[in-house]
């Protein structure tokens, strides 16, 4: 006689254990530690789901549930709509070798008729799910993530040779607020880099055409124009706003400026610069207890000692790299996954097509980040890097 459903049923019920949503409230508010799994359909986990459970669905669930619960002694308990599929699923994750698995009878409807605390994420359109399609299917972005990215708002310093690849990949991830600072207009030279800018826009406000260009691209992002020059008197009011700073500035005054108010107002920057062929990028992050840009660079160069890309060259396309990691880390921050670049200085050099990451060390003698910081308010950035002999503004141009 063939095997049926409800032998299928009868055979799982009999090998794990069931437990109600009563019990499994009383656990959690007791803080005891297991593993809650949400083993429902996307569509029904994005319609509500119990707070702290990780949804993976059935049909994924002995592909994914390794990097979810990695350890195989770990408490599970699975739940699905009413109780059927957590206990096809609990049969599963035994045999896989998980030790502890529970069943929630009666599922997230009898969870939330009993009138347990339930989650609804922020709801996307049909649209969206279409756009972002690709980050749910990683596990590290996932719904939650894109939702994270959504709320997040970032400023870019500098609509330039970093600028632009950075903001196009911001954009098109979702990034729901983009700052774009920058007083410079387009000129022929900057198209050999400045991806977000063309031919019809030369002698334009950069602001604008990366508005235009990011906007075009996605139009979730909301972009707000800082058209003029940052400095001592406007930074930590256009900062504050924001979750992340990406500096994308070549000139000295301006990248001290960002580090201090950065680190007064306890935000992450996202740095990199670029020279000829090679590229450099890292975090700087104080409040995380990362070293800032002082504490690798304590004092500017001498002025004319270090060349502009005007000056030099830069090759185009090695600011595209460089851009398309500060993009990287910037989601990295934001979603929390992987290990942002806190603490390390990646450098390439494109001539050889080669990486390599050296440490930095956050300085306790730093005069802005240090245990007793000798600088405390935004200072004349000009006269420091030897620039001027009167306080003026530093400007924001990207490369």
């Amino acid at each position: 006689m063939a095997t049926t459903g409800r032998d299928l049923l009868d055979a799982a019920r009999n090998e794990i254990p069931e437990i109600s949503p009563e019990e499994v409230a009383a656990l959690r508010d007791g803080g005891s530690q297991f593993a809650l799994i949400d083993v429902r359909e996307p569509d029904e986990f994005r319609a509500g789901y119990i707070p702290g459970a990780e949804h993976v669905s059935r049909g994924f669930l002995e592909l994914k549930i390794e990097q979810v619960v990695p350890e195989r002694d770990t408490p599970i308990i699975a739940y699905c709509a009413g109780g059927v599929r957590s206990l096809l699923a609990g049969q599963a994750l035994k045999s896989l070798g998980y030790e502890n698995v529970k069943s929630m009878t009666g599922g997230y409807s009898k969870w939330k008729d009993m009138g347990h605390t339930v989650q609804v994420d922020k709801q996307m359109s049909t649209e969206q799910l279409e756009r972002y399609s690709r980050h749910f299917l990683l596990d590290q972005i996932g719904e939650k993530g894109q939702a994270k990215l959504l709320d997040a708002k970032v400023i870019l310093v500098g609509a330039g040779g970093l600028g632009s690849p950075t903001g196009l990949y911001l954009a098109a991830m979702g990034v729901g607020t983009i700052g774009i600072i920058d007083m410079d207009v387009v000129d022929m030279s900057n198209l050999q880099r400045q991806i977000v800018h063309n031919n019809d826009r030369v002698g334009t406000s950069k602001v604008e055409s990366a508005k235009a260009t990011l906007s075009a691209l996605n139009p979730d992002v909301n972009i707000i124009s800082h058209e003029y020059r940052v400095d001592r008197t406007n930074a930590m009011e256009v900062f504050k706003d924001y979750d992340i700073i990406v500096n994308g500035a070549d000139n000295f005054p301006t990248r001290y400026l960002v580090n201090d108010a950065a680190v007064f107002l306890g935000k992450p920057i996202v740095d990199a610069s670029i020279f000829k062929f090679e590229g450099q990028a890292t975090v700087f992050d104080s409040a995380g207890g990362g070293p800032c840009y002082r504490c690798l660079y304590p004092e500017p160069p001498p002025p004319g000692m270090v060349p502009s890309c005007q000056d030099a060259g830069v090759l185009g396309a090695l600011c595209g790299t460089m851009g398309s990691i500060q993009a990287t880390e910037v989601a990295k921050l934001i979603v929390g996954f992987g290990e942002p670049l806190v603490g390390k200085l990646l450098m390439y050099d494109s001539l050889k097509s080669q990486f390599r990451t050296l440490k930095a060390r956050r300085d306790p003698e730093c005069p802005v980040c240090g245990d007793n910081p000798t600088i405390t308010e935004l200072i004349d950035y000009e006269f420091f890097c030897g620039l001027s002999e009167a306080p003026v503004g530093a400007e924001a141009n990207g490369h």
